[in-house]
């Protein structure tokens, strides 16, 4: 179901960053002043879906005016950059970050909820946004705030209204927790303290959801299972009636549902129930993926953070065997593979450290997917599961002028994602 109102959330307003001067003599709107120009000349475009030898692309203010042969565009008023040896493609886009939580071997996940002031916590994502985007990710869909209530509200507007720079931002707020599942943990019974999402349950889930949408959320996140069991084991956590009002009630509001879940049953009564994405899903089996397949949900699988999570723990990568973990997450992410599902790039960036997210494109193709089946994860395929193909995603004529330039060809050598050459974000020339 298309959402019009992800959609029509895109910020059209550009970020603050460096800005080539031409760029900036275009921006007052004036009467006389062009918009400004650029004719974009690399070795090949990646167009989000296929590679093309030879091509060229124009972009003129914050769209791209025009793609194809370079031999067939003219200049047009356009400041020709030559990017010799490069790709041009899609801006990438990250399908799974938290800006509000950095490493968890710089301070574990309960001390950054339990003791980390939010001004120093905004002040923290304010630099992972510039990082994110000087990485080549200019979106970004940011899936709970951990503890920060609704500070990503306040932060897409910064970046919407180029008070600071960053990528552009669908945000899930505050996400939704069965009461007592979640945590800080490990404080005294009688102490409420305050949680890292939502506590609700019940007919509670239709306030909730609305109040979440009514205070910015463009998509609403669920943890549809967690460590709840009695010996700390991970188990569903809604019933299947919830998850069903849950997505109901976002759906009649137009924001699709993204669910947090790692075994079979979890991911179960999220499919039945109509989520548009499943984030994770580390105990997935074929006949799960088989059914994600058929209702159209996208699997988001988050192959960094426990491979992050595995060497905080003492994991030597590249020296010692592999942990259980990581053994069980190749399996999963191989059966998902074979499923036919869709795969949507989604690194749970903050789990490690902010601009590293290609790390999550490395680590699936180290897993058995086709570096040009992860570009397009990152682009076309991410743009379409978040509701943003007619407006990002491509290298396309009327899209946003989102683009990146790498040294290399990412569909051969996915590490040439790290070799980035340019960064432009709407027209506007980053890096």
């Amino acid at each position: 179901m298309r959402l019009i109102a992800v959609a029509a959330g895109i910020a059209l307003v550009l970020s603050a960053s460096t800005v080539l001067p031409s760029a900036q003599q275009g921006r007052g709107g004036g009467a006389g002043q062009a918009e400004p120009a650029w004719l974009l000349k690399p070795a090949r475009v990646f167009d989000g879906e296929e590679m093309h030898q030879g091509w060229a692309v124009r972009v003129r203010g914050t769209r791209i005016d025009a793609v194809g042969p370079v031999a067939n565009l003219a200049t047009q008023g356009a400041t020709a950059v030559d990017l010799p040896g490069t790709t041009l493609l899609p801006g990438l886009i990250e399908a799974h970050s938290h800006v509000l939580l950095h490493p968890y071997n710089e301070t574990p996940w309960n001390d950054q909820v339990a003791h980390e002031a939010l001004a120093v916590r905004i002040a923290r994502a304010t630099m992972s946004l510039k990082a994110t985007l000087d990485a080549g990710f200019t979106t970004i869909r940011d899936l709970g705030t951990e503890g920060a209530g609704y500070a990503d509200v306040g932060l897409k507007q910064a970046v919407q209204q180029g008070i600071i720079p960053g990528p552009r931002m669908l945000v899930a707020t505050r996400a939704i927790v069965a009461t007592g599942t979640y945590g800080p943990k490990g404080y005294p019974a009688e102490w409420l303290v305050p949680q890292g999402a939502e506590e609700a349950d019940g007919s509670d889930l239709v306030r909730v959801v609305r109040e979440q949408a009514g205070k910015g959320a463009d998509w609403i996140k669920v943890y549809g299972d967690y460590r709840a069991g009695p010996r700390g084991e991970t188990m569903p956590t809604f019933s299947q009636d919830e998850m069903n009002l849950i997505v109901s009630t976002a759906r009649s509001i137009g924001r699709p549902v993204s669910v947090h879940a790692s075994t079979p049953e979890g991911m179960r009564r999220a499919i039945l129930a109509g989520a548009e994405t499943i984030e994770h899903g580390d105990g997935g089996t074929a006949d799960v993926f088989k059914l994600m397949a058929e209702r159209n949900v996208a699997f988001v699988p988050t192959v960094a953070a426990g491979d992050a999570t595995a060497q905080y723990a003492g994991w030597k990568k590249g020296t010692d065997p592999e942990p259980a973990s990581i053994r069980r997450k190749r399996e999963s992410f191989k059966l998902a593979l074979d499923s036919g599902v869709t795969i949507a790039s989604g690194s749970d960036v903050g789990v490690f450290t902010h601009g590293d997210n290609v790390r999550e494109l490395e680590i699936m193709v180290a897993y058995g997917m086709q570096p040009v089946d992860a570009v397009r994860s990152a682009t076309s395929v991410n743009a379409k599961v978040l509701h943003m193909d007619t407006v990002i995603g491509r290298v396309a004529t009327g899209l946003f002028a989102d683009l990146i330039a790498v040294d290399g060809d990412p569909t051969v050598d996915i590490s040439a994602l790290r070799k980035i050459k340019l960064v432009m974000k709407a027209g506007q020339r980053i890096r």
